[in-house]
């Protein structure tokens, strides 16, 4: 015969687990990366200034205390929309320096991926880096965009200059300036592209710039 103390031992809860075991907050109820994507492309497209916190809370899908949650305030997620803008998609002319045996194979890819890239369907067209900081009077945002264009200007430059000295270009080789006319090439195209111009377009351009490239 069971007694009521067994019965009572049987029925008794289990005593609940300690606070430290127990979840904290609420679980992320976003892809973080997805989200991501999405202010990368409404950035891109309407740029730093016309882009509202309440525009990229509704593209993202989350809601604004979820937007500072996970990446901060409007400015920090930009410098982050940029890193990786610059990795997902504006990472073609880093890649081309490196693997390219001269300067002038690398600017002739960088200009040829430029119009496939500037052009390609189902994204806004031109390139975040040279446009989105247009009209901007944040503190910053057109300075840090300037700093990469320049960097991406002097290290061509600093290739140019390497080839004059190994006698791979002519010694008489403006670097600065034919580094210069480089990057208003591949700016003037973005703006081209933006403007409408079609990827076929932009490759008759690349090839006009590339006549005036130097030889040996």
């Amino acid at each position: 015969m069971v007694s009521s103390k067994d019965t009572e031992a049987q029925v008794k809860p289990a005593p609940k687990a300690s606070g430290t075991s127990r979840p904290r907050g609420r679980p992320r109820s976003f892809d973080r990366e997805t989200a991501l994507e999405k202010a990368i492309l409404a950035f891109w497209e309407h740029g730093y200034e016309a882009t509202s916190v309440s525009d990229l809370t509704r593209v993202m899908d989350i809601g604004a205390p979820s937007l500072y949650a996970a990446f901060g305030d409007k400015r920090s997620l930009f410098d982050e929309v940029v890193r990786e803008y610059g990795q997902r998609y504006g990472s073609f002319g880093d890649r081309a320096l490196a693997e390219e045996p001269t300067a002038r194979a690398a600017v002739e890819r960088t200009l040829r991926e430029a119009a496939a890239e500037y052009t390609a369907p189902g994204r806004p067209h031109g390139c975040l880096v040279i446009h989105a900081a247009t009209n901007c009077s944040t503190p910053g945002v057109e300075e840090s965009l300037r700093a990469r264009r320049n960097a991406n200007i002097a290290a061509l430059e600093s290739r140019i200059r390497a080839e004059i000295a190994a006698g791979e270009l002519p010694a008489g080789t403006n670097a600065a300036a034919l580094a210069r006319h480089a990057g208003a090439v591949i700016q003037g195209m973005s703006q081209q592209a933006r403007d409408g111009a079609s990827r076929e377009e932009l490759e008759a351009v690349a090839e006009i710039a590339m006549a005036i490239w130097p030889r040996t």
